[in-house]
């Protein structure tokens, strides 16, 4: 299969930009080839950095990291420089980590596979995972995928304190049927994709990425960031969702006899959805959640759902967003307070809506100095501090 060696990543000035890592100056292997990689990881001893020059490394299998406190990253620091291929692997999955904390991948490109980009093996007690400024790229099931722990030791091994931050996930296209021959229209209908997929997840930031594309065969693919099973206490903030079938799902309807609930103690905060047509922002099956200071638009939305709650909801916020577009769908009896959302069509107030710029233009009386103020809620999507009064949104527009 002939394979473009070059990636042309979408690019807008405002997306967020990954402040510079330190290249450590011990314990550092550098490589410059598909063998020299795979002998770098799986000789690497702990606090080993493995550091790979700018270039295309075509990926004849799965790679797989097994060592603590690893550390695999582009040397450039330019992540579409460092390219990580499964076009011709054998397998379909791309790296994954096993039976090991601590590891940190960042400043590279993955892309082409046809199953799971990172894959966390969390059944194998994986904690402390950074994914950072790494571009996910034709991942055809899950960029970020954490899997199902079976009952027994559940509590001690799910996995804790991990974080993916400042990483570009886009695809090309929708997911056609030939992107994954698993994917039939017996089962999910090619529509069986996503970005982040975790299960079980405790104390998980996702933070500062931007989805673009994650399309499936007929649209109804699953979250740009999907996190279910029983997981509690993560942040999911100043993430830009752009033009994916799902934005941000708190859970969804499936729920196994073992799972009580999705998602508890979640914020979700200071984030810009634009054009899902699925689902904008999903709670379905939470406890003690806050959606708070979002900024959703889809004023066309086929089914109406920019925030859409489902099921038990018990404890939910649902406060300061801009929901532009069809009102907040809710579909659940649970007590759920709703503070001082906007539930108008401001098309014309925002930059660039087309390409899912959502800061405002201009002040605008409906939004400035409306929201109630929130101790969880103190900087904007651009880290902008927050005033005594508060705007509305994701976007402090201020006067």
């Amino acid at each position: 299969m002939s394979v473009d060696r070059t990636i042309k990543p979408p690019f807008q000035a405002w997306f967020p930009l990954a402040p510079s890592l330190p290249m450590p100056s011990e314990n550092l292997v550098k490589v410059s080839n598909v063998n020299e990689l795979f002998d770098a990881v799986d000789n690497a001893k702990k606090g080993t950095t493995i550091s790979l020059a700018d270039g295309f490394y075509e990926m004849p299998r799965y790679l797989e990291i097994k060592t603590d406190n690893l550390t695999l990253r582009g040397e450039s620091g330019h992540r579409e420089k460092v390219i990580i291929d499964g076009s011709n692997s054998i397998h379909g999955e791309l790296i994954g980590v096993t039976k090991c904390s601590n590891v940190s991948i960042a400043n590279l490109t993955i892309q082409n596979i046809k199953w799971n980009g990172f894959k966390l093996n969390t059944n194998t007690n994986v904690q402390n995972v950074t994914i950072y400024n790494c571009i996910i790229h034709n991942i055809w099931q899950r960029g970020v995928k954490a899997v199902l722990i079976p009952e027994g030791d559940r509590e001690n091994i799910r996995p804790k304190n991990c974080r993916v931050q400042y990483c570009l996930f886009y695809n090309d296209r929708q997911k056609g049927y030939s992107d994954d021959p698993a994917d039939t229209a017996e089962n999910f209908g090619g529509n069986y994709i996503g970005g982040i997929d975790i299960m079980y997840a405790s104390n998980w930031i996702i933070s500062d990425n931007v989805f673009i594309g994650i399309q499936g065969r007929t649209r109804s693919a699953r979250g740009a960031i999907f996190i279910w099973h029983e997981s509690r206490d993560c942040i999911v903030e100043r993430n830009i969702i752009i033009d994916c079938d799902t934005g941000i799902a708190l859970g969804n309807s499936f729920k196994r006899p073992d799972t009580p609930i999705h998602c508890s103690g979640f914020i979700v905060r200071n984030n810009f959805v634009t054009r899902a047509p699925e689902n904008g922002i999903l709670a379905d099956y939470t406890n003690k959640c806050k959606i708070i200071n979002n900024t959703i638009h889809d004023p066309n939305n086929r089914l109406g759902r920019l925030i859409r709650l489902v099921h038990d909801n018990d404890g939910l916020l649902v406060a300061n967003n801009i929901v532009s577009g069809p009102k907040i769908c809710i579909e659940s009896e649970s007590k759920i307070k709703f503070i001082n959302n906007l539930e108008k069509d401001l098309t014309e107030h925002f930059v660039d809506p087309e390409n899912g710029d959502l800061h405002l233009k201009e002040s605008i009386d409906d939004v400035v100095g409306k929201a109630k103020p929130l101790p969880e809620v103190t900087e904007d999507i651009d880290r902008k501090p927050r005033p005594q009064t508060p705007s509305i949104g994701a976007h402090e527009i201020g006067r």
